[in-house]
């Protein structure tokens, strides 16, 4: 199922994130890619609080991944700067990859290879004060 929508704001870029985490259960990857600035942090941070998340989510660009309890384990990993597969496999993403939680991956399209069949796909499409186009690809529920 892919489904597209138009963000003009940061709150309704938000707010789209946490209407896609009530279709969300254990072990569901979501991938998200877009320019630098698109919202892709804000999305995830609707999809925290959609996932029963009380704390800001935050970005973890220099810590690489950021865990939350929520009503399931939330692991936000963001792939920003990172450069190879090799890298990727030795901070462990094949492990929270399809765990017992969501996993939010920013920045997905570094980590392509290891990335589950059923991942759910966001795109977001504009940057600056542009209105954001959200379009998500849902592969057949399990």
């Amino acid at each position: 199922m892919i489904s597209s929508l138009v963000a003009a704001s940061p709150e309704e870029t938000a707010a789209a994130g946490e209407a896609l985490a009530a279709r969300l259960g254990a072990g569901d990857v979501v991938a998200l890619t877009g320019e630098l600035g698109a919202g892709k942090t804000c999305f995830v941070q609707g999809l925290a609080r959609g996932l029963g998340v009380v704390r800001a989510a935050t970005s973890p660009t220099f810590v690489l991944v950021n865990e939350y309890r929520g009503r399931l384990p939330v692991h936000h990993v963001d792939l920003y700067r990172t450069e190879t597969l090799t890298e990727l496999l030795d901070l462990g993403l094949e492990d929270l990859l399809g765990g017992e939680g969501v996993t939010l991956v920013e920045w997905a399209d570094h980590c392509e290879p290891l990335l589950p069949a059923r991942s759910v796909r966001v795109h977001i499409e504009g940057v600056g004060d542009e209105p954001r186009r959200i379009t998500i690809t849902e592969p057949g529920r399990r």
